[in-house]
Parts: structure tokens; sequence; C-alpha cells
């Protein structure tokens, strides 16, 4: 892929952080809101996600969409399970409230200089490459 095909993407992301900015998704306290259950915020923004991403999945599963490479986009069924996802999900959700961000923006609000997220940013890096090298170990 060249540089100026690129390009498109880049433009994707700065756009994507300027909504997330816009929006206050990126804001630690309307994070905190949520998590106190204090604002509807943050709850209706991940909804209009959930809501977006389901819709936008079943219009690539009924239309036999492309990728840009013009392959058919091919998206397997999750395996079944209840346990992993709890667990997932509370890993995922303990690390959300204790940081006061999502994964999501850390390069946003690096963007915004808030440079104390360079923490979280080593330690979300750190965490993929574990799971890199435990994968095989870890009971999926």
């Amino acid at each position: 892929m060249k540089f100026l095909d690129l390009i498109k993407f880049v433009v994707v992301g700065f756009v994507f952080g300027i909504v997330l900015t816009k929006a206050e998704a990126v804001s630690w306290y309307r994070i905190y809101e949520m998590f106190h259950f204090q604002s509807f915020h943050m709850y209706g923004i991940i909804g209009v996600a959930v809501v977006t991403g389901v819709l936008g999945v079943q219009f690539i599963k009924r239309n036999n969409v492309k990728d840009i490479k013009g392959l058919p986009i091919e998206i397997a069924d999750k395996e079944k399970g209840f346990v992993r996802y709890i667990i997932g999900g509370a890993l995922f959700g303990l690390g959300w409230g204790l940081v006061g961000a999502c994964p999501g923006p850390i390069f946003i609000l690096l963007g915004a200089s808030f440079y104390g997220i360079v923490i979280v940013l080593i330690g979300a890096l750190l965490g993929t490459y574990l799971y890199g090298v435990f994968k095989d170990k870890l009971p999926h």
C-alpha cells in the first residue's frame, strides 16, 4: 500500500478523534459519571456505537461488501462462551475505570497534550505484547 493510499485512513482517524473529543467521550469526568451511574451521556454514545456496528455488520453480510482490495469481507462467528467474556469484560472495565480512558482515545488524549496517558499507552502495548506471548497457554 502506497503512502497516498494511507491518507484516507489518517483523515478518518483525525475525524474520529475530533468527533470523540467534541462528544466529550474522551473526558475523564464523563467516564467518571458513567461508572457512578450519574449520567446517560456515555451510555448513549456506546449505545449508538453498538447499534451502528450491528447495522454495519448486517449490511456487510447481506450485501457481500468487498474490502479495499476487492476481496469479499468474511466475518467469522464468535465461539460460544460466557465466563471468558465476563472475565475479559471485567478486566477491561476495571482498567477503563482505573485509567479513566478506554484504549480508543489514548492517541486522542496524547494529541490533546495529556502526556500522562503515555503511561497508559505503554501499559496497553505491554499488555498486548504479553497476550501475544502467552496466547497459546491461555484458556480460550
